[in-house]
């Protein structure tokens, strides 16, 4: 890495990492603000005639429409959350980073205006605003993750730290709790996230490029707001592929030369998605995800129901979880470490097997992959046991195996296809596992009407299910080690 630019690209990345940590994945602190939202009477009108206040603040069974419909505008925005990638990371690839993070800021405003300005009669406009808020906040995301390209071998430990700081601004919402709790009105907290946004244009055009920050990065390259990076940067870029043999073994699948072989055929962007190592990606995605997403959405009934409508309990175990998930910003960049080191071991033992840098690369996602898997089975089982002091243990396994999954899934499709098209690969595999986060909602209400609060036998299917997660590792690990380079046929 040049000194010269040094600490621009070191303003970049912490400037980056406050972005993602205050503002990008503040959705999954939901528990916290439904909170604050019954609080304040949200879609009190739902509860049974004979609810009494203390079932509106904790969510007591004759209240469990109102929770069905708290349920219901989180499920619509962990779907957009994932459903949008694909059409935001098709605006990325296309259109390149200052559009893209204009249209962030645009949506992150107006979302965090009309929670501001919404009230118990107006709280319909929750499925409107927690969308926005979900997609401005994937974009932000997106946006960030190039900057890993500027630290070169550090590049996945960047990549897995955002997401870390992507899980940890769940912890937004806690704040926002805290202090309505001290008499500051919701209202307040979000015209100030609101008022954020000029921090936001500001850091678009003074310290992210225009266009994308290419990798790897070619000499002298420059961005930010005297930056040259269009065609330029483009040019110096391709011919950095060409000339720099030493630069192949960081290089995606496609670009990589096996030894002294001839050049791979370039495939299309379809025959990757259709490929089965993608397939069984998505699955290991969609099925972690899946539970996530269906603990984070049902966490403040199942804590309701466990601590017996006790308001003050259920306060301080919201208040737990929320401070937990601040440290997916901690546990994140372990799983980077762990890639990284692997990746820089395997790769300077195929160089002197001489066998491919790029399916040495792609070994080392095999152990992330399987870790993540067995830590959200050790949550899943944790979560199916109905003890509320074991929930502190799920708490921390499900941010620990949370942290590892989105950095995890984003590092492993950087090793594992062409970098030219991981904005949309990125955005297909979050969209189609966003299909499968839908079933959130009918299980939720599953287990709160015909299986009367008992989630026994959701649980066990989906702790079954979760076992399947391991296939994907197993089988990148035999395709790896049979065929010595990523094959080219799905």
């Amino acid at each position: 890495m040049p000194g010269q630019g040094l600490p621009l690209r070191v303003a970049t990345l912490l400037t980056g990492l406050l972005e993602c940590l205050g503002f990008a994945g503040v959705l999954f602190g939901w528990a916290s603000l439904v909170f604050v939202f019954k609080a304040e009477h949200y879609f009190e009108e739902l509860c049974e005639p004979n609810a009494g206040p203390m079932g509106n603040a904790t969510g007591q069974d004759d209240c469990k429409a109102q929770d069905e419909r708290f349920s219901l505008i989180f499920t619509l925005a962990s779907f957009m959350n994932n459903f949008m990638t694909f059409p935001t990371g098709y605006i990325f690839d296309r259109f390149k980073t200052t559009v893209a993070r204009l249209i962030a800021i645009f949506l992150y405003t107006c979302a965090t205006l009309i929670i501001a300005f919404t009230s118990a009669g107006s709280a319909v406009m929750l499925f409107l605003a927690m969308p926005m808020l979900t997609v401005g906040g994937i974009l932000f995301l997106i946006t960030n993750l190039q900057v890993g390209n500027l630290f070169g071998k550090h590049r996945s430990t960047i990549i897995t730290l955002y997401n870390g700081a992507f899980d940890s601004s769940s912890a937004v919402f806690l704040i926002i709790k805290l202090l309505y709790e001290q008499d500051i009105s919701l209202r307040a907290s979000f015209i100030f996230l609101s008022v954020c946004s000029a921090w936001h244009v500001g850091r678009t055009f003074l310290l992210m490029p225009r266009g994308q920050i290419p990798y790897p990065l070619p000499p002298n390259y420059s961005y930010g707001l005297c930056s040259r990076d269009g065609a330029r940067g483009k040019k110096e870029t391709a011919e950095s592929k060409k000339l720099d043999l030493q630069s192949r073994e960081f290089l995606s699948t496609k670009e990589e030369i096996p030894g002294p072989g001839p050049l791979e055929e370039p495939r299309s962007f379809w025959s990757y998605v259709f490929s089965r190592r993608f397939a069984w990606h998505l699955v290991w995605l969609s099925v972690i995800q899946l539970w996530h997403y269906l603990f984070i959405g049902t966490l403040n009934s199942l804590l309701t129901n466990l601590a017996g409508g006790d308001r003050a309990l259920v306060s301080s175990y919201t208040n737990a979880f929320a401070i937990t998930q601040f440290f997916g910003v901690l546990c994140a960049p372990w799983n980077g470490l762990l890639m990284d080191r692997l990746k820089q071991k395997y790769q300077k033992e195929a160089r002197k097997t001489g066998s491919s840098a790029s399916a040495a690369a792609l070994s080392s996602a095999v152990p992330s992959l399987a870790l993540t898997s067995l830590l959200c089975l050790g949550f899943a089982i944790c979560a199916s046991v109905p003890v509320l002091p074991l929930q502190y243990g799920t708490f921390v396994l499900q941010v620990i195996s949370r942290s590892f999954l989105y950095g995890g899934n984003a590092a492993f499709l950087t090793l594992a296809f062409p970098a030219e098209h991981f904005g949309k690969l990125f955005g297909v595999v979050m969209a189609l596992s966003a299909i499968v986060s839908l079933l959130q909602f009918p299980i939720f209400t599953l287990i709160k009407g015909p299986l009367q609060n008992d989630p026994f036998y959701v649980n066990l299917t989906l702790v079954l299910v979760t076992l399947l997660t391991l296939v994907h590792p197993f089988l990148l690990r035999r395709e790896c080690r049979e065929s010595g380079a990523p094959p080219a046929a799905p």
